[in-house]
């Protein structure tokens, strides 16, 4: 392979596994079609043209690019409105604007699916400074359900605490992936049916999904009052430059949108400047190249399950997110994992991951992203924090040729480091 010294056992090992997931690119390649058809029919539907392209400055008022979008996205998430912003920075961002927007003093959040992924530990008010403005700064008070020991919501645990905690739980939280744990993703269908069930105890809880990494991997999303994620993600598929979404009901989205701008405003204001195009053509994009994430993820899978690493979810498995982990069960592998996940990519090629003390996360974490974008999750990239299993955090991949090359120089630098 070009440019590349990849040995020939490895070379035929990746024959071998393109050879037996044809079942599963055939499938994958399906469920794109399917998404494909129903961004296309809502773009059709809502007369998308060059005109509603153009950037808007200032204000932003009567921006028929940004409304447009937001009524595009609401249709293809099956919500009744969403809330689209190249302003929002990142999936946590996205997150604390729906939290925020949504939760008053004295009242409860909810996690059913145990602690939230590490960034968002001090907006809740756990580990950060008293007066740094958490939610519990403001009176909200964060309590947590554990998963079941097979990975799913635990019913009995959530009646539980709704019991304790009466008419203060204001809002029940799950997270769609796994971030930072080795536990199993959530279908969209295992949440709409959290989603059906506490409604049908209580009208007045907000049930929020983060969506992240899980966009566009099945045929419809799941149903929530908010549905949070972020544009460098699936849904931007690799062209939006930045930004986040929440898609949900009319009232949960009203409310977030007053936590982004102001109180009286909310989405009718915020000037698009020259971002709408990218973050149109992305979602246009966005089921083909999740498709090719998911393609890559499998592909990973099956690799390092036969070097005799412990892979999750397994390379013949249905998948709900784009994510795949690798436990490699040392620093030194998982250092040697990102590093050829790096020296594989298009960007960056030849700098040298290092761990470091990033903000927001309670252990060093090393991160291997060599991106168009700047911590685009889309596109190949490969994480994860230095603690025991050591486990490889890999997702995305805007095409699956590339991510092969890049799961292949993975391999052969672990290869290296444990010949």
């Amino acid at each position: 392979m070009q440019g590349f010294d990849f040995s020939e056992s490895l070379l035929a090992l990746a024959d071998e596994a393109e050879h037996n997931l044809k079942s599963q690119f055939k499938r994958i390649g399906e469920i794109a079609f399917e998404n494909t058809a129903r961004v296309l029919s809502a773009f059709r539907e809502h007369r998308v043209s060059e005109a509603i392209f153009a950037p808007t400055t200032g204000y932003g008022y009567d921006d028929r690019g940004r409304d447009t979008l937001d009524a595009i996205w609401a249709d293809v998430f099956g919500t009744e409105a969403a809330l689209v912003r190249h302003n929002i920075v990142n999936g946590t961002h996205a997150l604390t604007i729906g939290l925020f927007g949504l939760l008053r003093p004295g009242d409860i959040m909810l996690s059913v699916t145990g602690r939230p992924y590490d960034t968002l530990e001090k907006v809740i008010g756990i580990g950060g400074k008293t007066g740094d403005g958490s939610l519990a700064d403001f009176g909200v008070e964060y309590r947590e359900t554990q998963m079941t020991s097979d990975g799913h919501i635990d019913y009995a645990a959530l009646d539980a605490a709704l019991a304790e905690y009466g008419d203060r739980v204001k809002m029940v939280f799950v997270q769609r992936s796994k971030g930072y744990l080795n536990r199993r993703t959530l279908t969209s269908d295992e949440i709409s049916e959290l989603y059906n069930y506490v409604h049908a105890k209580r009208d007045d809880i907000f049930v929020v999904a983060d969506n992240c990494y899980g966009e566009f991997t099945e045929t419809h999303e799941p149903r929530a009052d908010l549905l949070i994620g972020s544009l460098i993600k699936n849904p931007g598929g690799g062209m939006a430059q930045t930004g986040g979404y929440l898609a949900g009901s009319a009232r949960a989205v009203e409310l977030a949108s007053y936590r982004l701008t102001t109180v009286g405003a909310g989405a009718e204001v915020g000037a698009t400047i020259g971002q709408t195009r990218d973050m149109y053509k992305g979602l246009f994009y966005a089921p083909h190249t999740t498709a090719e994430a998911i393609k890559t993820a499998c592909f990973a899978a099956y690799i390092f399950e036969k070097l005799g690493y412990r892979v999750e979810p397994s390379w013949d498995e249905p998948r709900s997110d784009i994510i795949q982990t690798v436990i490699t069960g040392s620093a030194d592998g998982l250092c040697a994992l990102c590093r050829g996940i790096q020296a594989g990519s298009p960007v960056d090629s030849f700098v040298t991951p290092e761990p470091w003390d990033m903000p927001g996360y309670t252990d060093k974490v090393i991160m291997a992203a060599g991106t168009f974008v700047q911590g685009a999750s889309i596109e190949l990239s490969a994480d994860g924090p230095l603690r025991e299993p050591y486990t490889a955090y890999f997702q995305g991949g805007l095409t699956f040729e590339s991510g092969k090359i890049g799961i292949l120089s993975a391999a052969a630098h672990m290869m290296a480091q444990n010949p």
